[in-house]
């Protein structure tokens, strides 16, 4: 297994410092000559590939960040996720007042983005270590290195989700080459699958990266198991993820590159769907089997036969602000009926629900002022985590008092103003004690396959006419069976995508959902605050695709920045 380590061992330090130095440019890593290197520490630079998207760097929550002049926070991979694909969005609104948040409530952000940089520069780190990885590792361990090249994939694939038309190295390099989005597409496509092609420069058309991936990754990667965390092998990557990664693209293939491709998605979804890991459907005493996916024994309890690749956390081997703790401090208060259930003593009171998600389960306007362990009852669906109650709060504009949230967000900045959300936890199923009071151990499901049998469903839906199939309803009556929610003989596309923010709100899908739908930036659907106006407005399209940090732009002459920035 993979459990990420708050100080890594000095001999890992040292191969770290020997191969890699923090970046401020994108890929902009400087290896010392591979050839010095007489016996590189291959199983800890392997390891560094996994704990960039878990851990800020090294040496824990206080400790150095990977990235030169960012701290943890500002460039952490799940919280950035979250920040950058559910706050511009219907989902989740901020109340803090930190540079970028108030951009990213309003769908106001720009190309100096500060928490935007930190993502960009994540992921170009992130490709880098995998560089690196498969430059000086290279013949050591072939099931490792087919894991470190899906995960170099996986972060060109956000790159190509956020970004559009980002800077692609296959090795070390201080000045990439700029493709498009549609090209990035077709490598990841054949780096998974083993394809040769032939990939265009955007800066040169004459100049063309040639990549031969006959032998591709995900045909070396260890066959789908289903793991707990005291499995070896647990936090690594398998085939299913690649498949899930596969079906992803593909369902938003459209929006990549101009062409769907419905049944590649149905494909691959289902490869995922009748392989090992399975919809976890047991609760245990007062926990629905939903709530057991977001707890702090995630890995151990059983819901981890959904994860297919569940980011590792330990509260005490490793301690991080960036991860688990962010998506639960950012969204509770200590008036939020927190007991001993909730387990870490960390409350930040920052983002909540807008009124959108909440009508996903309420579609009447009617949801109660109802605590999180009466709310799935009173929904008819245990995927209902919201706080409506509160203790008293003052209207900041009338001076009035409140007793219990509001439901529609009227002040952006008022915690209150908005539903609670209290979907993840570091309580433990059997009433044990946290490994740390602060630190949660709650490992984050980054892909589970829930996902795969959402993709399945919408491609299906696409493939007949609008409406699913008997499979394909069967695939969201699976999911609402084990929510305990009322079934359908079928579902719109409508239904799917409103299905897709009852099971993986708050996961980091929504922007790229509503985006695949055109619904994002258009006038077709707008929830409050959406364009920077409360009843919701629409904003420009060129929003839709994030900018090329401008530090990067003036720094790599083959750059060209996307259109509207």
């Amino acid at each position: 297994m993979i459990k990420f380590i708050k100080n890594i061992a000095p001999a890992a330090v040292m191969a770290l410092a020997m191969g890699l130095s923090s970046c401020t440019g994108d890929l902009d890593v400087t290896p010392i000559d591979p050839s010095s290197v007489m016996d590189p520490d291959e199983v800890s630079l392997y390891t560094k590939c996994y704990a960039t998207m878990a851990l800020a760097g090294n040496t824990g929550a206080n400790g150095d960040c990977d990235i030169d002049g960012l701290d943890g926070g500002t460039s952490g991979f799940v919280r950035q996720l979250f920040n950058a694909n559910e706050l511009p969005t219907d989902e989740a609104i901020c109340a803090w007042g930190d540079e970028g948040i108030p951009a990213f409530n309003y769908n106001q952000y720009d190309a100096s983005h500060p928490m935007l940089e930190g993502m960009y520069y994540r992921l170009t780190n992130s490709i880098s270590f995998c560089n690196h990885y498969l430059d000086v590792c290279a013949g050591m361990n072939e099931q490792r290195e087919a894991e470190v090249r899906f995960l170099r994939a996986l972060y060109y694939y956000y790159m190509m989700d956020l970004y559009g038309n980002v800077p692609f190295a296959l090795e070390v390099s201080t000045i990439p080459n700029q493709i498009s989005r549609a090209e990035l597409f077709k490598w990841i496509e054949a780096e998974l699958l083993g394809k040769e092609v032939e990939i265009k420069a955007m800066n040169d058309p004459n100049l063309t990266i040639v990549t031969t991936s006959a032998d591709g990754c995900l045909a070396k990667m260890a066959a789908p198991v289903a793991r707990k965390s005291t499995d070896t092998g647990y936090g690594t990557a398998d085939q299913d993820a690649a498949n899930l990664l596969l079906a992803r693209m593909y369902l938003n293939a459209e929006v990549y590159t101009g062409t769907a491709r419905w049944a590649e998605a149905k494909e691959y979804a289902e490869k995922v769907i009748n392989g090992p890991h399975k919809l976890w459907t047991q609760g245990s005493g007062k926990w629905s089997a939903y709530q057991m996916l977001f707890m702090g024994n995630n890995g151990e309890n059983g819901s981890s036969v959904e994860a297919i690749l569940p980011l590792a956390l330990d509260g005490k081997t490793s301690t991080q602000w960036c991860s688990t703790l962010f998506l639960m401090a950012s969204t509770w208060k200590a008036d939020m009926d927190v007991n001993s259930d909730y387990n870490t003593s960390e409350l930040w009171a920052g983002n909540r629900a807008r009124s959108t998600l909440i009508a996903k389960f309420f579609p009447n306007g009617d949801a109660p002022a109802a605590n999180i362990d009466d709310m799935p009852l009173l929904a008819g669906d245990d995927r209902a985590l919201f706080c409506g109650a509160g203790a008293e709060w003052t209207d900041p504009v009338d001076g009035s008092n409140h007793t219990s949230r509001q439901l529609v967000v009227a002040y952006p900045s008022q915690f209150e103003s908005g539903f609670g959300v209290g979907k993840y936890r570091n309580t433990y199923t059997t009433g044990e004690a946290g490994h740390n009071s602060q630190f949660p151990d709650t490992d984050f499901f980054l892909m589970r396959s829930a996902e795969a049998y959402l993709i399945a469903a919408e491609a299906d839906a696409h493939l007949n006419g609008g409406h699913t199939s008997a499979v394909g309803t069967g695939y969201i009556n699976a999911l609402r069976s084990r929510a305990h929610a009322s079934e359908k003989d079928s579902y719109s596309l409508q239904n799917i995508l409103d299905e897709r923010s009852r099971e993986l709100y708050f996961e980091g899908f929504r922007r790229t959902d509503l985006i695949r739908y055109g619904l994002y930036n258009t006038s077709d659907y707008v929830w409050e605050w959406k364009g920077g106006v409360q009843n919701g407005t629409s904003f420009s399209a060129n929003l839709n695709i994030y900018a090329i940090p401008v530090k990067d732009i003036l720094a790599n002459p083959n750059l060209e920045q996307n259109t509207g920035y």
